[in-house]
């Protein structure tokens, strides 16, 4: 089990105050100086589609938004920075330096589904303190939200095989680790990253490339190595050279006691089923055969019928799949006219042209379920919570007063997509193009206080 990852971090969190963009920042210093900075507000987050063709997203990211947030200090250093740019004045960088979220933020749960216009995470405070933590905010949720979106699909298509994580090399070194963490969230068994299991705690795995056959001067030397100082049940690459050769040369070195193979390349439905014609014959029908190669959710649904143990994903997990963001949003949705927590918040929102408009309001989210518990709509609001939705509202206290009260373990968050998934209806597993799984539905009043 999985029980350390947001609680009590293994490594130090470095300052995340400079992962904004400089107008947060510009924003500040002119509110300060037209005495606005203090209006107390409420910003939210949610996008206003899902990605073409997908039926649901994935909340993840939270734990570390969680992080970030506590966090977000200006040092000496940063300080000295935004100083000799000129960023700002010397009035924004006192207020900067004293800077420590003490507001409030809600939001679903993180492994929780959501659909356009769920209020995915509301960040309540002053003006000043919420709008700096727009950006961090984003870069994380829309990052880490779109590979578990991608993992979940690929986690469906893959029914009760185990799926791999392998992605690392195929992006950046820091959102390697962050997107194993968002795989394990949507449904990953392990990861090849040691950073991501060193950080968060998930499993890790591991045997060898190509370059260690190569290395040898014959296949067998290779598999021999392996197998002394990883034992029988080690996983063997077989597809160097020539597969058939290199599995009756795996079972020879390991007996049949060989843990697994593994099938980087070709047709791997056609040389799946040989192999494990192959495996069966010289006795080792409990060797599991591993598969590998630029896989996504629809290469792993086409091998459903094949002999296939366990899937390794990398290239198209980590860039989301073709959507390697949620496109979401951080909108001031209402704000009061003083940091009085008496006087009542006023509901704002942009008029656009294009599909860019946003509802105003402090907003509620319930999921409304039918007679046989599968969801039906996801339902948001403002104003009174009607009585049949209270015990389904979906939001939960994240931050109170600046302090975190909802940090949990990873794998808390996993089983929970996975009961959140299991609960909407049967079409959002299809990997076919279509709408929202459920609808969203808006039920207006008084935005609150």
């Amino acid at each position: 089990m999985v029980d350390v990852a947001d609680l009590g971090l293994p490594v130090d969190v470095p300052s995340t105050a400079l992962f904004t963009d400089q107008y947060e920042l510009t924003m500040l210093q002119a509110a300060l100086k037209a005495g606005t900075a203090e209006r107390r507000s409420v910003f939210e987050v949610f996008t206003r589609r899902l990605p073409h063709g997908r039926r649901y997203g994935v909340v993840a990211g939270t734990g570390r938004v969680l992080d970030a947030v506590e966090n977000f200090r200006f040092d000496a250093g940063v300080l000295g920075f935004l100083r000799e740019r000129q960023i700002v004045d010397e009035e924004t960088l006192q207020w900067l330096a004293r800077y420590r979220f003490s507001g409030d933020i809600w939001g679903y749960p993180e492994g929780e589904v959501y659909f356009p216009g769920s209020p995915i995470m509301r960040v309540e405070g002053s003006f000043a303190e919420c709008v700096l933590l727009e950006t961090v905010i984003l870069s994380i949720l829309n990052h880490d939200s779109a590979i578990a979106a991608a993992a979940s699909r690929m986690s469906s298509a893959a029914g009760d095989r185990p799926l791999i994580e392998m992605g690392a090399r195929r992006t950046h070194e820091l959102s390697a680790v962050a997107a194993a963490r968002a795989a394990y969230v949507g449904g990953f068994a392990t990861t090849s990253d040691l950073a991501a299991g060193f950080r968060y705690g998930i499993p890790t795995v591991g045997t060898s490339a190509h370059a260690f056959t190569l290395l040898h001067d014959h296949e067998r030397d290779a598999f021999q190595a392996q197998v002394d100082t990883l034992g029988r049940g080690t996983t063997l690459l077989v597809d160097t050279y020539d597969v058939a050769e290199a599995v009756r040369t795996a079972v020879e070195v390991a007996g049949p006691e060989l843990g697994a193979v593994r099938i980087d390349s070709g047709d791997l439905l056609l040389v799946a089923h040989r192999v494990r014609q192959q495996l069966d014959e010289l006795g080792a029908a409990h060797t599991k055969i591993v598969v590998t190669s630029d896989l996504d959710e629809y290469a792993i649904a086409s091998l459903a019928a094949a002999p296939v143990d366990a899937y390794g994903v990398g290239t198209q997990l980590v860039t989301g799949s073709g959507h390697p963001t949620c496109s979401m949003v951080y909108k001031l949705v209402a704000r009061s006219e003083s940091a009085d927590p008496r006087d009542p918040l006023v509901p704002v929102a942009k008029k656009a042209t294009g599909g860019k408009t946003s509802v105003g309001g402090r907003k509620w989210a319930a999921r409304r379920l039918d007679e046989d518990g599968v969801a039906e709509a996801e339902v948001v609001g403002t104003g009174p919570v009607p009585a049949e939705l209270v015990d389904r509202q979906l939001l939960v206290e994240l931050v109170k007063g600046g302090e975190v009260v909802a940090r949990e373990p990873l794998d808390v968050v996993r089983d929970r997509h996975a009961a959140a998934r299991a609960a909407l209806p049967l079409s959002a597993t299809q990997l076919s193009r279509g709408e929202p799984v459920i609808p969203t539905e808006y039920v207006h009043g008084r935005s609150g206080n």
